[in-house]
Formats: structure tokens, sequence, C-alpha cells
């Protein structure tokens, strides 16, 4: 059983696929060459399920630090005779700089350790187990390294000293002095291809420093932010670009599968696909965090992957693969114990067959967002964007399992009635450019019949509030989005009124606000939301309560790991952070709300 917080990990990314590294030397996991690939090491799920450890024998103090303006981790070992510093990388593609980030990345994980000091034992031990540790590979020994294989997968690991080999462990003791160092190098290849070939130290070497100047790179063309947090906010941006998966501009919720929302639980979901629900918040943090590449990129993917599904009558798809896949099917893996016995594991997401009517919404928004930024749509996209128009207007009366993928019946959610006007009111707007002028008094009638709705349905005078779904009394975080997509203005004594309902009654103890406190068809309880929370303070600030929204700010972001990290949960029980990490929908919020603050405080 894995038990290490899920907090002690930072990320490693090539802006194709990630690692994650412990914070004293291990990485526990690693998913080549995409992010949703079975993971090579995954210890993070399992104590057998494969890692490679690079750390002292002797006691030491651990720091680590992200070097600046990169996703380049350095962990520094102080003991008492010397000291060493492990720089982790994944390699980007040789001299890739700013928006290339990502294009050619060869699935290479680098490793260079350096005593700086005195002396350190090390110790380096190497268990590769690909397929989420089902492959106990056979290793031999080759110049420059050794070689691992085993079912679909080759792995051959670069290392300047030999290391001892048995039962598909690999492992040596080494002590380096001052001045000295050792470069490490892992690179997977598949079974039917010739074998990755071993890496000279100094080339290792050279490939660190090029990441590291490509790293610094894009963060020289994605600094402009000078508001509020400007380190939180510029940190979180380059989180989401190492969340992106460069060949579509596909954007993962996290790196991780089936980290749990409730330890213990049966709450575990795969998260390393692209969510549409993810979409207008996305574009925003985008704008203000990076730039309008990164923003044209993900709204060509998201228009590319639903491609002909409106033709065929379907719902439009909720969620995809960072290809543009739409079959997830979910299945489990029983022989993982999961985090903290948080069993099952999953892979696949079946919350792809979901109806949520929210989508149509966050498409034609996004489409508002980047219009300008894109040129003239081509004819294709400008036809799917009426018929994500037409099928708002036709379905915002169905029932949804709404954007937080109720696994119950299915309920007349606000929120994606919301999600139904913000559509056809981006579609009235983009008619022009559609060249949709005839559909603009069906659409502004539409619009007009989803308002009434909610403003009769959703509201609830003795809640206070708009609730979670129409006739219902609980209360539900989504709606905290109103005033941010401009149903209603800020100063709407109902807008302020909800506002004030969230915050006395999902709010926890510690200031977290939980999604919403209903029965959604899952047993376990889950923890609060670092999403809703940064909700609630951008909902504060719109509203003109800037010492609220401040408060709400720092006591999210204060759950970030020691390296700028946001995980998706916080467990109410203990005050840890819980779920799938790092987590883009976190970060995301976390941009959108120092901004929202900057501009109106």
């Amino acid at each position: 059983m894995s038990t290490r917080p899920i907090n002690d990990h930072a990320l490693l990314s090539d802006c194709r696929s990630a690692a994650l590294v412990t914070f004293d030397g291990s990485v526990d996991w690693l998913c080549l060459p995409r992010f949703d690939s079975p993971a090579l090491f995954a210890r993070l799920l399992d104590e057998d399920a494969g890692h490679w450890s690079i750390r002292p024998t002797c006691p030491t103090e651990v720091t680590r630090r992200y070097l600046e303006h990169t996703l380049v981790l350095e962990t520094t070992f102080r003991g008492r005779d010397g000291t060493v510093v492990l720089l982790d990388a994944l390699a980007l593609g040789s001299r890739e700089r700013g928006h290339s980030l990502g294009a050619s990345s060869p699935g290479l994980l680098l490793r260079q350790v350096t005593c700086v000091e005195g002396r350190v034992p090390l110790e380096v031990v190497y268990v590769p187990r690909p397929e989420f540790g089902l492959v106990h590979p056979l290793m031999r020994s080759v110049r420059g390294g050794l070689v691992a294989r085993g079912g679909a997968d080759v792995l051959t690991l670069s290392s300047p000293v030999e290391l001892r080999v048995g039962r598909s462990v690999a492992d040596v003791a080494v002590t380096l002095r001052a001045g000295q160092s050792l470069g490490f190098a892992l690179q997977a290849g598949r079974a039917w291809t010739p074998d990755p070939s071993c890496r000279a130290p100094e080339h290792i070497a050279r490939r660190m420093q090029d990441t590291v100047s490509g790293w610094r790179s894009w963060s020289r063309h994605h600094g402009g932010y000078e508001g509020p947090w400007r380190e939180q906010v510029n940190q979180s941006g380059r989180v989401l670009r190492a969340m992106t998966y460069s060949p579509t501009g596909a954007i993962v919720a996290a790196a991780t599968t089936s980290l749990p929302e409730s330890i213990g639980g049966e709450r575990n979901w795969d998260y390393r696909y692209t969510w549409i629900r993810d979409a207008s918040f996305t574009l925003q943090a985008l704008s203000t965090a990076t730039c309008k590449v990164e923003k044209t990129s993900f709204f060509s993917f998201l228009a590319n992957a639903c491609a002909t599904q409106l033709d065929r009558g379907v719902d439009l798809q909720i969620m995809y693969g960072v290809g543009g896949e739409r079959d997830l099917s979910e299945r489990q893996l029983p022989h993982l114990r999961g985090w903290r016995d948080s069993a099952p594991v999953r892979v696949g997401n079946d919350a792809w067959r979901q109806r949520q009517i929210d989508v149509y919404g966050e498409l034609l928004d996004a489409a508002h967002q980047v219009h300008r930024d894109t040129g003239p749509l081509d004819p294709f996209t400008r036809a799917f964007l009426v018929g994500v128009a037409e099928t708002a207007a036709r379905r915002w009366r169905e029932p949804d399992q709404s954007l937080w993928e109720i696994r119950g019946s299915s309920r007349h959610f606000t929120h994606s009635k919301l999600m139904c006007w913000v559509g056809l009111d981006r579609a009235v707007a983009l008619a022009p450019t559609l060249g949709a002028g005839a559909r603009v008094a069906d659409w502004t009638r539409a619009r007009e019949e989803i308002r009434a709705a909610i403003l009769t349905r959703g509201w609830n005078g003795s809640a206070g509030a708009f609730t979670q779904v129409f006739g219902g009394t609980d209360l539900d975080a989504a709606v905290l989005v109103m005033p941010m997509v401009g149903f209603l203005p800020p100063d709407d004594p109902r807008v302020r009124s909800t506002v004030r309902a969230v915050a006395a009654r999902l709010t926890d103890d510690r200031g977290l606000v939980h999604r919403y406190h209903a029965a959604d068809g899952l047993p376990g309880q889950e923890g609060t939301f670092l999403l809703c929370t940064f909700w609630l303070a951008h909902a504060l600030a719109l509203t003109g309560q800037g010492a609220a929204a401040r408060q709400a700010f720092e006591t999210a972001a204060s759950y970030a790991n020691d390296v700028g990290l946001l995980a998706e949960e916080v467990d109410s029980a203990t005050g840890e952070p819980v779920g799938n990490f790092p987590q883009a929908f976190s970060h995301i919020g976390l941009i959108n709300a120092a901004r929202a603050i900057g501009d109106t405080t």
C-alpha cells in the first residue's frame, strides 16, 4: 500500500507525458509516451508497482524547488559530511523554444546528481514495472547502462556506473565527492523496434541544460501578468502548459488516475483526459497566464474532437482522449491496492457516456473568447458551432448528470441550464461570424425562455439562493459562476444572497468549500474542492467583498505544496490534500480568482 502524502510529489513534464517525483528523490509515477499511457512506475498506487530512486544513505535535510521559470526539479540533500543536488526533468525536444515546447519530445527522463561539497554515499534503486506493475521485465547489462524487456515495452537506462541486477531490480551504491557528478537517463521504446541507445553523461548534461533553456524561453513569453499573487499565477500557467499534450493542444485534467476523493473510498477516477466542461474557464486562465497561441490550440482541439457527433443526432461527448479519442471505456486494475487502500484503481472513465448539457455553453463561450484571435472561422467550424447552438436551444429542457458527473439519475441541474443560456447568448453575439443571422430570433427566444426558467425554478426564496436543481433546496457551488458568465450582474440581490448562502452552508471550518451536500449516487463522502473555494473568492471579488475574497483565496492557495502544485480536494477530517494531482481545474481557479480580485479591488 502506498501511504506517501499526495502533496509530497513534484511534477515533471515534456508537454506530452508526466512523471511525479517524491520529496526524497523517487520517481513513483511515469507514463510514456502520453499522459494516458500505461504507467512504467506506479508506486503511487501500489508499493510493488515500480519506482526509481536516487537518494543518500545517510541522514540528510532535504529541500527542493523548480529551477527559476522552469519545471526542472532541483532537490538538495544536506548531510553532516556533504551535500548533493539532484536535478530531474523530462527532456524537451532538442532546442525547442517558446511555443514549440513538446513538438518533438523524445520521451526521455533525465536525472543528474552532483556532489557540491564534502562526500555523500548514495543508493540508486531502479524497479521498472510496465503496464501499471503487471510486467516484471528481464534485464541485461549493456555498454553504458542496461536494457529491460517485458510485454510491449523495452526500457533503456543509461548509467555511468554498473548496476547489480536481480529479480527485475537493479541497484548500486556509490559515494560522490565534491565536484563529482552522475548522469542517468531512461527512455522507453516498443518491443518490436530497435532498443533506444544508451546516452553518454555529457549528452545527458546537455539535454538537461537544453530543457532548462526551453522552459525559460516559454516563461519569458508568458510573464505578462502583473496583478496580485504574480508568482502563483505564473507557476499555475507553467503547470497548465506542462499538462498540455503538445501535438493536439489538449489539456489533461490531471496527471494521474485513481488518487481518491475520499481516503479508503471508491471515488477514484482517471483524470488523464480532456473535459469540455473545463473549456470556458480554461481559456480565461490561458488568457491571463499564457497567451492566445495556447488558447487557439486548445479550442482547435475541442472543435476537432467534437466534430460530426451532432450531425449524427447524438449527445455531444463531455470528454476526450488527448489525441481526440472518444471511447474511454473504464476498467479496473485489481492487482493494484490503490493509494492508502483506496480501491478500485481505474483506467479509462465511463463519464464519457454521460449526458451533460452544459457542454454546449462551454464550447460556444470558448468560441466567443477565441474568435478574434483565430481569424475567420473555416466553414466546417462555423457549421459545427451553429449546430451546437441549435442543440442547446433544443435540449436545454432535458435532465442531465451535471458538470459534477453525478452517477445517479438525471436531474434538472440549474448550472446546466445556465450554461445553455450562456451558449445561446454567445451564439447570438457570434451570429455574424457564423453566418447565422437568420437564427438570431430563435436563439434569442430560447435564451429568454431559459432565463425565465432559471429565475423562477432555480431560485428558492426560502433557501435564499439559486439551488442545485430546479425546485430543490440543496445548494451547489457551481451556481457561483452566475456573475462570472454574465447571467446576472454581481450587485443583483439574488447573486449576493447566493454567495452568502454558499459561504455559510457549503464552507467547512477551514474556510474551504464543498461542491454540494446532496446525495450523488456514490458511497462515501468527498472532501472540499479547491476549485470551488477559488470560485467563492472570485464571486466575493465580483460582489465587492474584497477582504473576504482575499481571505478565501489565501485559504485555498495555502494548500499548494512546496513547489506550488495543487491537488483537487482537501480531506475534511484531516486537512490533507487528496484527489488526482496536480489538478488543472484548481490551478485554473487560482488564476481566474487572482485576476478577478486584482481587477475589482
